[in-house]
């Protein structure tokens, strides 16, 4: 089954703001922590290697830029 990245949600914006919102007031290793458990959930959910496979490769493309712009 291949990634489906187009948005299943009726409300993309405020799905965002609860992800912001769920990070509001955590310290920055708090917030790294709850994103390794959100991820690990969303994975479970997810149960099948290939899409998680595909979704971490287009996640790394998406900061490659960003860790580009960052290096010397």
């Amino acid at each position: 089954m291949p990634l489906d990245t187009a948005s299943r949600f009726a409300d993309p914006d405020a799905a965002y703001r609860l992800i912001v919102d769920a990070h509001r007031g955590l310290a920055d290793e708090e917030s790294r922590r709850l994103d390794a458990a959100l991820v690990l959930l969303l994975a479970n959910q997810i149960g099948d290697l290939e899409v998680l496979r595909e979704a971490l490769a287009l996640s790394r493309e998406a900061i490659a830029p960003a860790k580009a712009k960052a290096e010397p």
